[in-house]
């Protein structure tokens, strides 16, 4: 077995991610987007918008500003000219996936979810999803409130719960529930999303007729090409890393590495300094060096998986939304900044669009930075500058918590 040095690894998982390649000197096209989702293979999707929503952050990161309507045309208005390239699915979470690789992340390929727990609610009102998929049909696509609307003249909603007033994001009505299993498990999709709120509509509306056309993969068949598809991703990973990347199931992955290892799609490697076997894809490049800068959200491929980025940066990196502000160390919603390859500072951000500022309440740089501190400070004003002119904001303001924030103020002005 060949034995690699964590520097190494980390330049490979660099490059898969994209950051080995040069940002486009024009302007970004859908050949671009469809580069950056060769590499990361799926965006993540999450509802908090303090800064910007996380499916677009992972593009901006890679390729710079880009017009937010290019991502909203692949993935919810496509048309004849530009047909649909990315589809939403549940596969690392929720998240955004090309139309092709659908087919594979069928819930008999990924463990169940917290779907499983909405069993007792289909046995409570054993016509509601049948009449949902109906109204969907007739009249979608459609919000959870619209179906739920077009359930009641009727009676057809039976005696569902709704949604009480004053609920919290997560007090679902009971046919918002069901619907959410009904996509989780393929019977809806997203045909498209209007302020961010999913309208559901019909499998055969959504996806292309050659997709839908494709015959459903064995699961153990799909579950080796996910793992595949999260080498290439990777570069280099362990069991878990590969695991995680589509959150398939132990005994699934274990089974498909050892087929990819067997079948020489996999090499495996010991990474010095890593307490478990890793497996490289083969295909992977390992640049010389890793140059260039990019502000990376809480949810990018890079930085997702916690214990991961930790191992590969020596960055311990928490989100700390749900902490009270008092015992927060870094701030809301925290940035890490990769410049030349490693992660050498973090800011918490938040675009505050009234007043037409990209505010940074905190910025601190890592402890052991290989950057010097002034350059560090001018390389992050740059990127933070230049997401600000793509949010549409016009400036930076900094705040004065962390280390950094007088030399990156200094910097901004």
């Amino acid at each position: 077995m060949r034995t690699i040095s964590p520097d190494v690894a980390r330049r490979t998982f660099l490059a898969a991610q994209g950051f080995a390649d040069p940002r486009p000197s024009g302007p970004v096209t859908r050949r671009h987007l469809g580069r950056v989702l060769d590499r990361v293979k799926l965006l993540q999707l999450d509802s908090v918008n303090v800064a910007v929503r996380a499916h677009y952050m992972p593009v901006f990161s890679r390729l710079g500003a880009y017009p937010a309507a290019l991502l909203d045309d692949a993935a919810w208005s496509p048309t004849g000219r530009r047909p649909r390239l990315l589809v939403e699915t549940w596969a690392h979470e929720a998240s955004l996936v090309p139309v092709v690789d659908r087919p594979l992340l069928s819930h008999e390929t990924l463990p169940r979810r917290w779907w499983k727990h909405y069993g007792p609610l289909l046995d409570k009102h054993p016509r509601l999803a049948g009449d949902i998929v109906d109204v969907v049909a007739e009249a979608g696509p459609l919000g959870a409130g619209a179906i739920e609307k077009a359930l009641a003249p009727g009676g057809r909603a039976g005696t569902v719960r709704p949604r009480p007033p004053g609920a919290t994001w997560w007090e679902r009505s009971e046919v918002k529930r069901v619907c959410e299993y009904l996509f989780a498990v393929g019977e809806l999709m997203v045909g498209t999303r209007v302020h961010f709120e999913r309208r559901y509509d019909l499998p055969d509306r959504v996806l292309p007729r050659e997709v839908l056309d494709l015959p459903a993969p064995d699961p153990s068949d799909a579950a080796r090409e996910l793992v595949a598809k999260a080498a290439s991703a990777l570069g280099v990973g362990t069991e878990t890393d590969l695991r995680d990347y589509y959150r398939l199931g132990p005994e699934r992955t274990r089974t498909a590495i050892a087929e990819l290892v067997d079948a020489g799609a996999l090499e495996p490697v010991a990474v010095r300094g890593w307490d478990r076997p890793a497996y490289r894809d083969p295909a992977a490049r390992v640049p010389r060096a890793v140059t260039g800068r990019a502000l990376l959200c809480p949810f990018d491929p890079l930085v997702w998986e916690r214990d991961r980025t930790e191992r590969m940066f020596g960055f311990r990196y928490r989100i700390e939304i749900y902490v009270p502000e008092p015992q927060r160390q870094y701030g809301y919603y925290v940035f890490p900044f990769l410049l030349d390859g490693e992660l050498a500072a973090r800011v918490d951000l938040k675009a505050d669009r009234g007043a037409g500022l990209l505010r940074v309440p905190g910025a601190f740089a890592e402890p052991g930075a290989a950057a010097p501190r002034g350059r560090l400070a001018a390389e992050l004003a740059a990127e933070l500058a230049g997401m600000a002119e793509w949010l549409g904001l016009d400036g930076v303001a900094v705040g004065e918590r962390g280390d950094l924030a007088a030399e990156l103020a200094a910097a901004v002005r």
